[in-house]
């Protein structure tokens, strides 16, 4: 039992440690690369004030391994405290059966995680970015947005996890399959309710109005081979500075939304390249691609806990009743995470196939590059993204290739001369492709990433 306990806290310290050191690496390089590429900052993204982007960058960073070590460190202090096991055997005493039982329980742990959580959002939102000039997002608007997170969680969590654990006892054999299929369709049909139900409750969507910005809109579309719907407008300005557009959905179900900052700050030609590179996730069937991806993931994930919800060793770990089978199930959970964020750079590689893909058929649809390029260093420049970060902790964090090596290949296939200027000039300021390069995280950018 001892063993399994050191292998336990070793896979979940190690895990952090891990990253942690990661992150150091990747501010060190930073600063850096970013202080050697000032000329190039300055003049190819617009960024003249590089110790800003650094500051911002290095706080980021402390914060969230500060958040991440805290987290750590009361989760194992609530497993081996027993806090866990004997909240567990209070829900059993209630005598409700393990599916009703493990369904409130665990909506219990997301309010009791969502409450841990509030201090951190708290700092981040009303310290860090609003210090650097991105919170646009008043208290009240805060809290309301809080407690509205915290009962969607706990509804959607009463319909899915009360289905698993209902899977788990009527099919104690083949419950994995059953609950992958499910987590597969539930994922399916988010993608038409959240952008139609939940979306709304948070933002105002407006469909691209007449004038000028319709105008480009429909001569994308046209040119894309696209009928003109489903592109919206969203007021992230409420909340923030950040520039940001993504797509979701599927089908008749499909939309792109555009940030309202975004459309703001950006020319037209710029938005429209943006909207060109979002259209080629529907030319090229990426949502599909993704979902075939996640599949495979998270059979292996459904594989795994299938194991350990069945294995004695886990529930003697914390004391915990064999028939308590959703506290098995939070436990597996808490060891499968480690190795899903070990296993990234497979789940990236797709994701930056794509990206890359997007950005060339946007070239493509425009008939020239500058515009995309403008646009990435817009990006760049009002989210104070970090344009060089560490091959290896992009490997590990990123979905979209750096911005720098963005422009890189957008300039090679426009066949422009000027492509080795943004290109690793030194061999340093950022990955090659041969390194696994990606996006950043909401760590890197302050909780908004590059389209």
């Amino acid at each position: 039992m001892l063993g399994l306990h050191v292998g336990f806290i070793a896979l979940l310290i190690g895990t952090q440690a891990f990253f942690t050191l990661l992150a150091i690496k990747n501010v060190g390089h930073a600063d850096q690369t970013v202080r050697s590429r000032a000329a190039w900052l300055a003049d190819r993204l617009g960024i003249d004030d590089h110790e800003e982007l650094l500051q911002y960058h290095r706080i980021t960073t402390a914060f969230s391994q500060l958040r991440s070590w805290i987290a750590l460190g009361a989760l194992l202090v609530v497993l081996y405290s027993g806090l866990f096991t004997r909240a567990v055997d209070a829900a059993n005493s209630f005598g409700f059966g393990p599916v009703l039982e493990g369904t409130l329980f665990i909506i219990g742990a997301i309010v009791v995680v969502q409450l841990f959580s509030v201090p951190f959002a708290v700092v981040s939102t009303f310290g860090i970015e609003e210090i650097f000039g991105f919170n646009e997002q008043s208290p009240t608007l805060f809290v309301r947005d809080t407690v509205l997170n915290t009962v969607i969680s706990a509804g959607l969590t009463v319909v899915v996890a009360g289905a698993v654990l209902w899977f788990i006892e009527a099919y104690p054999t083949w419950w994995p399959v059953a609950a992958w299929a499910l987590v597969i369709g539930f994922s399916l049909l988010m993608q038409i309710v959240y952008p139609r139900v939940i979306a709304p409750l948070f933002n105002d969507f407006e469909p691209v109005a007449d004038g000028d910005l319709r105008e480009a809109v429909e001569d994308v579309f046209d040119r894309a081979g696209f009928s003109c719907e489903q592109i919206y407008t969203m007021d992230a300005s409420r909340r923030s500075t950040h520039l940001n557009a993504y797509f979701t959905g599927f089908g008749e179900t499909k939309r792109v939304v555009l940030f309202d900052t975004l459309v703001e700050k950006l020319s037209l030609p710029a938005v429209q390249s943006v909207l060109a590179h979002e259209l080629a996730h529907w030319k090229k069937a990426h949502i599909w691609k993704q979902v075939g991806a996640s599949a495979i993931q998270l059979a292996i994930v459904f594989g795994a806990l299938g194991y350990l919800v069945s294995a004695e060793p886990l529930y003697a770990m914390f004391g915990l009743p064999t028939e308590a089978t959703y506290a098995g199930l939070l436990v597996g959970v808490v060891v499968v995470s480690p190795v899903l964020e070990l296993t990234a750079p497979l789940s990236n590689r797709l994701s930056l196939k794509h990206e890359r893909e997007a950005d060339a058929f946007a070239v493509s649809v425009m008939g020239e590059g500058q515009s995309m390029i403008d646009a990435l260093a817009a990006l760049a420049r009002e989210n104070l993204a970090n344009p060089f970060p560490h091959p290896t902790y992009a490997t590990f964090h990123y979905s979209h290739p750096p911005i720098p090596e963005r422009i890189r290949l957008i300039e090679e296939e426009m066949g422009d001369s000027t492509a080795e200027q943004s290109g690793d000039a030194d061999g340093k300021s950022q990955p090659t492709d041969a390194d696994d390069k990606s996006q950043p995280t909401d760590a890197d950018t302050g909780g908004s990433t590059a389209l």
